[in-house]
């Protein structure tokens, strides 16, 4: 029987209450204090609520006796054992000798269980033995005066085992401990599959599905389409397009909408790290594989991305030798870490992307033929913006409106959304967007950014738009195969300047003023070259 006596306080109070019990030859399993509450274990065959009443009446100061059903301490164990088990990964807990002292349902994990009796035995069958026992490999050494974290393999699947101290004193950490003792550790496996779901929500919060692609022009509506039936189908998928047209934003997309949605979707681009990086990054590599390499070694993207999809922005960036190890990955799912001698085994989908020719790189022979079939089993390509102004006003819109939000919360005032001219549209639909949606994007932001209130209008765009085209390359895109002489030369880089700068200036006046020559050998130019 558990009850809880409340009383007045004074000293002593409990004293005499607890030589009651005495005085009564009542077995007293359990006693707390707390304030003016006294709560009490009591076993006795013939003993009633009302026996104790009658006893403790006597005891000067005593307000009530009643019945519960658990003490405090065994509450907060029961409440504190509910929370670990709804914890999905393993934890457990271990004094200062490295016997356990609590583990969660989920530690069943770490070993093999052949049904759900052993599950539920397993967090009490090896309370108060050393780590060891449960573990094997994972013992008292590891426990130390500092947190650490580090890669283990149990039973032939890897985890990163996160080891924190119990600190025995008032201090809330080992350096502000006079002694450095630690009372415990708490344990915790983390997943390979559980990280990657983690780098997947730091990567991106936002919505993913294809209802987020904004556009209602025909050649967007084809590929929605087209890339919810592929999200079905769990293939490999080669996303093409020009630079800003939207390739990660399809992909995530296509997770998303997939079966694979509730795991994990990483991403990494190709071009932005060397080789013996991009190596380690993807597949990971084993403990000592190289100077420097964490204890315990680390795992790649293709590890961690388990159940899930690796996106891999512009593969055709890959170097050679990545290419062959990428192939003999797709072949089997099977890959080892860098420096490593076991073999691995992935369950993930890949997509790629790349705003190059790949078919054209083959023909250069800086891209594998195999690996782009083996890439290439589902394919959709991205329509730059220049082909979809029919969504110009709807993404203009969209982006105006995401701007003057940000624009709002960094100055920490309202700013009212900006309207778009007729003219300002009309501008927008003329412009080349060699950069894209992401150059759309941009250019709207720093539009709304120098807005002093009213509306956008084609001057305003004029101001940014300049500045863009300023800052293009125009000479890079010329095909130096083509070139004869010094006047064809000339006539090809007057014909690439017109068509970048004309969309920004579309009269032959506006035009003839920005290069400061007269309007009419503009308009023999523009006729010249075929330019509308």
């Amino acid at each position: 029987m558990r009850i809880v006596i409340e009383s007045s306080d004074r000293i002593g109070i409990s004293q005499e209450i607890l030589t009651i019990f005495a005085k009564q030859a009542w077995n007293l399993k359990a006693v707390e204090i707390i304030s003016c509450f006294t709560y009490v274990h009591v076993e006795y065959a013939a003993l009633t609520i009302s026996s104790i009443r009658e006893c403790l009446a006597a005891v000067v100061g005593v307000k009530s006796v009643e019945m519960i059903n658990l003490l405090p301490s065994e509450q907060r164990e029961s409440h504190l054992q509910a929370l670990l088990d709804k914890m999905p990964e393993p934890i457990i807990d271990v004094d200062s000798n490295g016997l356990i002292l609590a583990m969660n349902k989920a530690s069943h994990k770490l070993k093999p269980s052949t049904g759900a009796a052993e599950i539920e035995s397993v967090t009490t069958e090896y309370l108060g033995r050393p780590l060891e026992a449960f573990l094997g490999q994972i013992n008292k050494t590891m426990l130390t005066n500092a947190a650490t974290s580090q890669a283990v393999t149990i039973e032939g699947k890897a985890y990163i085992l996160d080891i924190s101290p119990v600190i025995s004193s008032n201090s809330s950490t080992v350096e502000q401990n006079n002694n450095g003792e630690v009372s415990g550790s708490v344990l915790l496996f983390r997943s390979m599959n559980t990280l990657g779901r983690q780098i997947s929500l730091m990567q991106s919060h936002q919505d993913h599905s294809f209802d987020s692609i904004i556009g209602k022009s025909k050649s967007i509506s084809l590929i929605k389409a087209q890339s919810k039936r592929f999200a079905e189908l769990d293939l490999p998928v080669l996303i093409s397009g020009e630079t800003g047209t939207g390739k990660e934003l399809i992909a995530r997309a296509l997770h998303q909408a997939s079966a694979r949605a509730k795991a994990p979707f990483l991403a990494i681009n190709c071009s932005a790290l060397p080789e013996h990086l991009l190596e380690s990054e993807l597949f990971g590599y084993a403990s000592g594989a190289f100077t420097g390499a964490q204890k315990g070694g680390k795992p790649g993207l293709i590890e961690l991305a388990e159940g899930g999809c690796l996106f891999l922005d512009e593969i055709a960036e890959m170097s050679p030798y990545l290419q062959a190890k990428l192939l003999r990955f797709l072949q089997d799912l099977t890959y080892r870490r860098v420096g490593g001698t076991k073999e691995l085994v992935a369950n993930i989908r890949i997509v790629s992307a790349s705003h190059q020719d790949l078919a054209k790189l083959i023909n250069q022979k800086s891209f594998r033929e195999d690996l782009y079939y083996r890439l290439n089993v589902l394919s959709i390509d991205l329509p730059p913006l220049r082909d979809r102004m029919a969504d110009m006003s709807l993404l203009a819109n969209l982006f105006i409106e995401n701007a003057a939000k940000q624009v709002s919360n960094s100055q920490q005032t309202d700013i009212t959304k900006p309207k778009l001219t007729a003219q300002a549209l009309s501008l927008l639909k003329e412009f080349a967007w060699p950069g894209n949606i992401r150059q759309l994007q941009n250019v709207l932001f720093s539009v709304v950014a120098l807005n002093n209130g009213g509306d956008i209008c084609a001057d305003d765009l004029l101001q940014v738009l300049n500045k863009h085209a300023g800052n293009q390359q125009l000479g890079n895109n010329i095909d130096i195969q083509s070139i004869k002489d010094w006047p064809s030369a000339q006539a090809e880089f007057e014909a690439k300047l017109l068509e970048q700068l004309h969309p920004l200036f579309p009269t032959t006046r506006k035009l003839a003023e920005r290069l400061n020559v007269s309007h009419n050998k503009i308009a023999m130019k523009l006729r010249e070259h075929g330019i509308k």
